[in-house]
């Protein structure tokens, strides 16, 4: 027989059904539509957005035990396209199963489109778990397909009940006689987070005598033990989402010492080394730019180069690229602009091409006027000539606007000196 104890708190109290789920009553509420949905045995594909510690894996679970079908759980950090086709194949066999996939703003664009063609077809019921906002992180094609439900952060009730159920539910707890006799640093600590609630919890109840009459918990405790577990880093939890965020925002806010430490505190928790260099290539450019191209080069350069020679070595090139960026000149501006651009694409995808922007491969397309009275820049003076290059109804329609740092400041004034005098 297994010796539970060694089985961490939050997997001694997963839910065994929907009605043991808390702090997500909008979705399983007896009147919710979500519910009633599952109770009439209907699960479309979906995807559960919410940060870490929410039961999104455990409600993917209980769901497909819900409706009565197969459950096949996959991580996005371990799963290739491979895995997926042999996954979708073997499902040929097995009543529609339930495919979770965990963190599935992982996936590239060709992981998801392999899911496209079982989804389309009913081979497989996706539920997908993310922590992003699914509207960027997952391609539109697939997401079209699916409902996305919200997932809450657990609010102080919730992480209250949580914590009285397993005091009063788990064996191992019970054994130490444990009374909370204040709550406010548990659910301060634990951010709406389920399983560090729980674990902070358990970390807290093996300080304690199991052979006193009573044990109290207070907050001055729970500090106390809190503060002595912060140096651990859970490179798959909500720190490994905080780290980071304190680098980019580091990096952002021009202070290389900062970024240093947190990068320190990345790369010392067994954080890995390609992640890091992903979010500065990302930062490179969405919050330096054109105000520097050269940061984005060197954030490219420094992924590569961490690809290549793996720690302790890469932590030399990750902190010269982190150096690099932090002191960088800085511009949002042209992320700015492709959002914007995103969402206007969005609302007039159905605007044609203007003629003259049209190639013309065959007769019959240069006879419907395609490429006519395209006027080629490189045959005018400084290579450029003005003309019209969006659909009539957005002419006029300016998406970037320059920051205030020279580089910018230079390409705009060619920019009005090219598109405000007057052709001969």
């Amino acid at each position: 027989m297994s010796d539970s104890s060694n089985i961490p708190l939050p997997e001694r109290l997963r839910p065994r059904d929907l009605s043991e789920i808390l702090g997500q009553g909008h979705l399983l509420n007896a009147d919710a539509p979500f519910r009633q949905m599952i109770d009439q045995g209907h699960l479309p594909s979906i995807i559960f957005w919410g940060p870490p510690g929410v039961g999104k894996t455990t409600l993917a679970s209980l769901l497909a035990q819900a409706v009565d079908r197969p459950f096949l759980s996959l991580s996005a950090l371990n799963t290739g396209v491979k895995e997926l086709r042999e996954v979708i194949a073997e499902s040929g066999d097995l009543l529609t199963p339930v495919v979770f996939i965990d963190e599935i703003h992982r996936f590239n664009k060709s992981q998801q489109d392999a899911l496209l063609g079982a989804v389309e077809k009913g081979k497989i019921t996706l539920v997908g778990a993310t922590t992003e906002n699914p509207s960027f992180e997952v391609n539109s094609a697939l997401l079209s397909r699916c409902q996305v439900y919200t997932l809450n952060v657990l609010d102080s009730d919730a992480i209250k009940a949580l914590l009285d159920q397993a005091i009063a539910r788990d064996s191992i707890l019970q054994q130490r006689h444990i009374y909370i006799d204040e709550y406010e640093a548990l659910v301060q600590f634990s951010g709406g987070d389920a399983r560090k609630a729980l674990n902070l919890l358990d970390l807290v109840a093996n300080t304690f005598d199991t052979e006193q009459d009573e044990n109290h918990i207070n907050n001055g405790l729970v500090v106390k033990v809190a503060q002595q577990t912060t140096a651990r880093y859970d490179k798959t939890g909500e720190q490994h989402y905080d780290l980071a965020s304190a680098l980019i925002k580091s990096i952002r806010g021009s202070d290389p010492d900062a970024a240093l430490y947190w990068l320190a505190r990345m790369l010392k928790g067994g954080e890995d080394p390609v992640f890091i260099a992903r979010r500065l290539l990302i930062s490179a450019s969405e919050d330096i730019g054109n105000s520097n191209p050269n940061a984005l080069l060197l954030a490219g350069e420094s992924m590569r180069a961490v690809q290549a020679v793996g720690m302790p070595e890469a932590r030399i090139i990750l902190g010269q690229c982190v150096v690099y960026l932090a002191t960088s000149a800085k511009s949002n501006s042209t992320y700015l602009a492709i959002n914007k651009a995103m969402a206007l694409a969005e609302k007039t995808a159905n605007l044609a091409v203007p003629l003259h922007l049209r190639n013309a491969p065959t007769g019959l397309m240069k006879a419907e006027g395609y490429g006519v009275d395209y006027l080629y820049p490189h045959d005018y003076p400084e290579n450029f000539v003005k003309q019209n290059y969006l659909p009539d109804e957005l002419m006029g329609t300016k998406l970037y606007e320059s920051a205030r740092n020279k580089r910018e400041v230079e390409g705009e004034k060619l920019q009005q000196r090219r598109w405000q005098e007057t052709q001969s």
